[in-house]
């Protein structure tokens, strides 16, 4: 069966009505993947037909707000009305730091996040070099990337053989081009627009021309702030990409 993926937020914390913070669904082998839980998540799901309790994996880029900041009330709402409700295990896959990060969560929730041990996994990847891991229905690569110290790019391989890259937050840096080579859809920032380029991410011709050294079959631009509603992203993007350019919005869906 083909993977499928859904854009559940193309925007930032910025308040907006049709964007949502950085996120999306990956379905794949009868599991659900989902990349980032900034607020509005937990609502975007429901608008797909997916439980929080269907969720089987959450991978987190960074620890910024708005990749992670619904991820106590995720974990909350998982607890009720009671733990046995919760139909997959969770596993959370981030970077190095993310235990420390979620003892010190812990401290201000108690036990109001903490799941039976049966139904909850944390798996830290390395943050100083490539790592790779092998699930049950797919594999998944990451990568160090230019934007936080836990900060990780992904490359997940579903059971078709099938590549998806997802840049999470980044600037440009070597790692986002390796981890991307081949890739049949990268899903990669770009969070303002080519003249108003800020540390930590990128713009539109940037992400295009990491995407085209790195042999991207498919390109979807993510993460707007609201600079880039009144600017060209897309012919930014062409400038240094040749592929296909797609603009994410909220509840876009593809076929990887």
């Amino acid at each position: 069966m083909q993977s499928q993926i859904t854009i559940l937020g193309s925007g930032t914390c910025v308040p907006s009505l049709t964007r949502s913070p950085c996120s999306f669904l990956m379905r794949t082998s009868g599991e659900n993947l989902l990349f980032d839980c900034g607020p509005g998540i937990m609502r975007r799901l429901l608008e797909v037909d997916v439980a929080i309790f269907d969720i089987s994996y959450l991978f987190l880029s960074h620890f910024h707000p708005d990749h992670i900041g619904e991820l106590a009330s995720f974990l909350f709402a998982l607890k009720y009305p009671a733990p046995s409700s919760q139909k997959q295990p969770l596993t959370i896959v981030a970077g190095q730091g993310f235990r420390t990060f979620f003892e010190r969560l812990k401290t201000v929730y108690g036990n109001w996040i903490v799941l039976p041990p049966d139904m909850f996994t944390i798996v830290e990847l390395d943050t100083q070099q490539a790592d790779r891991r092998s699930f049950s229905s797919f594999t998944v690569s990451s990568m160090p990337v230019a934007h936080r110290p836990e900060s990780l790019a992904y490359r997940i391989v579903d059971a078709e053989g099938k590549t998806l890259v997802y840049s999470g937050d980044s600037d440009v840096c070597d790692g986002l081009t390796a981890i991307a080579a081949k890739a049949d859809l990268m899903i990669c920032e770009s969070a303002f627009p080519d003249d108003k380029k800020i540390d930590g991410h990128l713009t539109p011709a940037l992400a295009g021309s990491i995407a085209q050294a790195a042999g991207v079959r498919r390109l979807v631009l993510t993460h707007f702030y609201p600079a880039c509603e009144d600017a060209d992203i897309e012919n930014q993007c062409r400038s240094t990409y040749s592929g296909l350019v797609l603009l994410a919005r909220d509840l876009m869906t593809l076929d990887l």
